[in-house]
């Protein structure tokens, strides 16, 4: 029997689908269950907690738009890390590139993996190590101590959770899409199953999500600073929705498939988020609400008893994985671009001769993702992610009308709705909420610039190699 071609190119596997479903389980992972609580305690009103999530939804909705008409005009394996490359140049591109390796994507990865872990952790007890090895730390200039063994149960099965997805994604492309699209189609009809059983069986009130506007007594400035962060915590839950971008050269027809992968994904997530939330407040006062750090668990509980929270914890095991999976599947491509641009190290640029994969940057991100599991907590990753992720949002919504002057002529098979205004106006909202975080969160915010300039030595590294 001849011996089969070896694969040189990626392969394009993935259907429109897929792709709705990539965008769609890549952005409903923890944050949904995780981050209501929290940003019912900093609003302290149901009727701003859910203008947050619309708000915040319809904002993500824009970015999506941005990319929409980018990715249409782009083919290209590498997503973003591609079009800051037309957009700003080398410079730009490789930041880009580079906090998506050191902070963007694998630092969602370990937060993802994180929380499926904790939430294992109800079925399971982990072991404890000493308190001497949990009291150990190293400190990090303007960030603080970091304690890598602390939880070490939970971070342990966290980092195994990366290890086998990384090894599925090894694999083929295809069959992450397909655990792709069947787990995103259970966690989606769960999710909305529970919503649609809380407020019909839930025994709650109308009046837990109307409250005439009533809110605790604040200043401007600090009613402006706790909204700020509150988006924060919204913008995780609605995070990763740019994954599909990086798979763009495994997409079948992704002129047409991409844009509408990404628009379609978008809108699916914004319904769900903001029918769970309505669902959640229908059950528990805001009050009741803020003092529940895992709400659904506690909303479960009003239908299911004391086994609302096995049952909300399987529906998170579910949802986190989804997520995870849908992050590793897709961030892999950017430093395979990289190397394929000849700007970091050429392993990273390999193919699988069978398996027609970037197996080497699959395996290092992997690695790295691991790495930050160890960094810190849940609410520390997410935080120092969402500073670096929407600093470079916020480039990319601008560089649509970069694209516009630099490329006039290029086909662009969707353009952005409300052009000029609507890039424009994601862009004056991601610099304000940069601002905010800088000023409200400052420890966190530095984390995330820290590892974005981290990049530099390197760059200026491979701009001297490449000048030899």
């Amino acid at each position: 029997m001849a011996d089969k071609p070896k694969k040189t190119e990626l392969v394009r596997g993935l259907t429109l689908t897929a792709a709705v479903m990539l965008v769609a389980g890549s952005m409903i992972g923890s944050g949904i269950f995780r981050k209501p609580a929290t940003m019912a305690d900093q609003l302290g009103s149901p009727e701003l907690l859910i203008f947050v999530w619309i708000a915040a939804g319809l904002i993500t909705f824009i970015g999506a738009l941005c990319n929409a008409e980018i990715s249409g005009m782009i083919d290209e394996t590498g997503g973003q890390y591609i079009y800051f490359r037309k957009m700003y140049g080398d410079f730009t591109s490789y930041l880009y590139g580079w906090s998506t390796l050191s902070v963007i994507q694998t630092g969602s990865q370990a937060a993802i993996a994180y929380a499926f872990a904790e939430y294992v952790g109800y079925f399971v007890k982990y072991p404890q190590v000493s308190q001497s090895l949990q009291n150990f730390a190293f400190y990090m200039p303007l960030v603080g101590e970091i304690h890598p063994f602390v939880d070490l149960g939970t971070k342990v099965v966290a980092i195994l959770c990366i290890v086998f997805l990384t090894g599925v994604n090894y694999i083929g492309v295809m069959i992450g899409g397909a655990v792709q699209t069947a787990v995103s189609y259970l966690k989606i009809i769960v999710i909305v199953l529970i919503a649609i059983l809380l407020l019909t069986m839930g025994n709650g009130s109308v009046s837990n999500i109307y409250t005439h506007f009533t809110m605790p007594h604040r200043s401007l400035a600090s009613l402006i600073a706790v909204v700020g962060l509150s988006f924060s915590g919204a913008f995780w839950a609605y995070d990763a929705w740019n994954n599909l971008t990086f798979v763009s050269g495994e997409v079948k027809n992704p002129q047409r498939n991409v844009p509408l992968g990404l628009l379609y994904g978008t809108l699916i997530v914004i319904g769900v988020y903001v029918l769970i939330n309505i669902a959640f407040l229908y059950v528990l006062p805001i009050n009741v609400m803020a003092k529940s750090p895992l709400v659904a668990a506690t909303a479960a509980e009003t239908i299911f008893g004391h086994n609302g929270a096995s049952v909300i914890s399987l529906v998170v095991i579910i949802s986190t994985f989804g997520a995870l999976n849908g992050s590793i599947l897709a961030t892999a491509r950017v430093p395979f671009a990289m190397a394929r641009a000849n700007v970091f190290f050429k392993g990273l640029g390999k193919i699988h001769p069978k398996f027609g994969t970037p197996h080497v940057s699959l395996n290092l991100l992997g690695f790295w993702s691991c790495v930050l599991v160890l960094s810190g907590s849940f609410d520390t990753i997410t935080d120092y992610v969402m500073f670096a992720s929407w600093l470079f949002y916020m480039m990319g919504a601008l560089g649509v009308l970069v694209l516009r002057k630099k490329m006039p002529d290029t086909n662009r098979p969707y353009k952005v709705w409300g052009y000029p205004y609507t890039p424009l106006l994601f862009v004056v909202f991601a610099f304000l909420f940069l601002v905010n975080s800088i000023v409200s969160d400052t420890q966190n915010a530095m984390m995330g610039l820290i590892l974005v300039f981290s990049g530099l030595p390197f760059y200026f590294f491979w701009k001297y190699r490449k000048s030899l």
